[in-house]
């Protein structure tokens, strides 16, 4: 039976997966979320411990025995090509950055400057966490804005002290245009349920 530590930003990048998993165990894990299910013969550790580098950091502070590391979860479009739900699977196709690319014109932006697919914000730092436990590292990542999108709201000016968004202060900015903001919000959460129901597609047909 092999090992697997999953980490993600937030345990609705997770959901998928879990739907396909079946019924998970409580994780004792310093993290927002840790649970433990079994698939296809093989111990499957998910934790989300919020967006960021530090944070998924922090989450693998508590070395384990496992067979391997991935990060996963939502990622934006810098390829114009890609569309919601698509799967980015080569870490060499990720610019990884802590912070969410907002506008179309940033997204472009940075596809000319790092030749990048998407962009994400955790895999960097779990992949270095994953050399320093000498164990290999894989990432999984689905589209959920696309690189033609903006963005309904600068996440970015939304983040609490530790780098978590404020769902809280989020809603209140969407309040304040709802005409606008409310509608864009609700269509990025549909994209994400799209691309988590993705994810479990395909950690469910894979073999790491």
């Amino acid at each position: 039976m092999a090992t697997w530590l999953v980490i993600a930003a937030e345990k609705r990048e997770l959901d998928g997966i879990l739907r396909r998993f079946g019924k998970p165990a409580k994780l004792d894990w310093p993290a927002e979320f840790g649970c433990e299910v079994q698939w296809n013969g093989d111990r499957w550790l998910l934790v989300a411990n919020g967006p960021g580098p530090k944070l998924a950091g922090d989450a693998l502070e508590q070395r384990t025995q496992v067979n391997g590391i991935i990060s996963t979860g939502f990622c934006g479009a810098l390829d114009p090509a890609l569309k919601v739900g698509d799967i980015v699977s080569r870490f060499s196709d990720i610019f990884s950055t802590d912070r969410v690319a907002v506008t179309s014109a940033e997204k472009r932006n940075l596809r000319a400057k790092t030749g990048a697919a998407a962009i994400e914000m955790e895999a960097a730092a779990v992949a270095q966490k994953a050399a320093e436990w000498g164990v290999p590292f894989h990432c999984v990542r689905a589209v959920s804005d696309i690189a033609q999108d903006d963005m309904p709201l600068d996440f970015n000016l939304y983040r609490d002290t530790e780098g978590r968004f404020s769902r809280g202060r989020i809603a209140m900015a969407a309040l304040c245009r709802p005409f606008t903001r409310v509608p864009a919000l609700l269509r990025l959460d549909r994209n994400c349920r799209i691309a988590a129901e993705s994810l479990g597609d395909f950690f469910a047909n894979s073999r790491f």
